[in-house]
């Protein structure tokens, strides 16, 4: 098939372009800038440029490309200071409103049969009920303040993508990233904070979290690119787990000792609102219905091995 995938350029893209030129596609990436076309020469694709914000650029790149069908992988983040959360995300969530809205217009106008979208499953599930959530869940209704940006910027997307009756839709809710590229990759920001003992659980620690390397994502939106049906997937490893087990084991492998234990008030002062509700109120997510559906099974059943190399 013929595939497009903007937002090629990522940890994600880098994962994700090879595999589809591997599995026989004829691959299309949407990017920005000279780097980036260099980039996804390098990948196996075949670069065409376009600024994801601009619609006549967008819409300029589809007819170039003729894709049957779309990925769109767009983001823009970096380091998340959960102390502002929502500036760390202001980017991504327009993206994730004004690039999709683009993409999904261009692909109308010519023809896109499917459109393969990212979205987040590791921080936008509601609060409230069970400690691991299926794709039926809600999104969070009632999000605190500064995530609820993001998270409605997550429920535009999947309402765009998913009510668009001309084309199959499928909605990925990918878990926290790790693996090479990403926020958990050796030496980046977060594990050294972990290292330096400057990640502390706070709390009880019972934010559950789901995680996913991000080649086993790749291996994912691949099959969602094949034979995925209308609907959401949530793409994560088989091992929910709360911030009070994951982070002492994730320093251990670390070599650095245990994680200084806070209460929620000392917690707020030093990551914000949002750093205590990711580590005392998130929910985890279940992968039955991508391994069922999509036949998908992550390399990393689990961070407790997938972890390892990176740490």
């Amino acid at each position: 098939m013929r595939v497009l995938v903007a937002g090629a350029t990522g940890a994600m893209g880098k994962e994700l372009l090879p595999r589809l030129v591997e599995a026989g596609h004829e691959v299309f990436a949407m990017v920005r800038s000279d780097a980036g076309k260099a980039r996804a020469a390098q990948w196996g694709a075949v670069p065409v440029i376009a600024d994801a914000l601009d619609r006549a650029q967008v819409e300029a790149a589809v007819r170039e490309a003729a894709p049957e069908v779309i990925v769109n992988q767009l983001t823009a983040i970096g380091h998340i200071d959960t102390r502002h959360f929502a500036r760390s995300f202001a980017a991504t969530d327009r993206l994730r409103i004004e690039g999709t809205d683009n993409l999904l217009a261009a692909a109308r106008t010519h023809g896109v049969r499917r459109f393969v979208a990212q979205s987040n499953g590791a921080f936008t599930y509601g609060r409230t009920g069970g400690p691991v959530k299926s794709e039926e869940d809600p999104l969070d209704p009632a999000p605190v303040a500064p995530m609820a940006a993001m998270i409605a910027a997550v429920g535009h997307l999947e309402k765009a993508v998913l009510g668009a009756g001309w084309i199959e839709g499928i909605v990925l809710r990918y878990g926290a990233f790790y693996g090479p590229g990403t926020s958990m990759a050796p030496g980046s920001p977060q594990l050294e904070m972990i290292r330096k003992r400057k990640f502390p659980v706070v709390g009880d620690g019972g934010g559950v979290w789901s995680f996913v390397h991000v080649a086993d994502a790749a291996e994912a939106t691949v099959a969602a690119v094949e034979r995925g049906r209308r609907g959401v997937y949530n793409i994560v490893d088989d091992d929910p787990a709360p911030v009070a087990e994951w982070l002492p084991e994730l320093a251990a492998m670390l070599g650095a000792k245990k994680p200084m234990r806070v209460p929620r008030f000392v917690g707020r002062l030093a990551a914000g609102q949002a750093g205590v509700v990711l580590m005392t109120e998130l929910r985890g997510a279940s992968n039955a219905k991508a391994k069922r559906e999509l036949g998908w099974r992550p390399a990393h059943p689990t961070w407790r091995e997938g972890l390892k190399p990176t740490a």
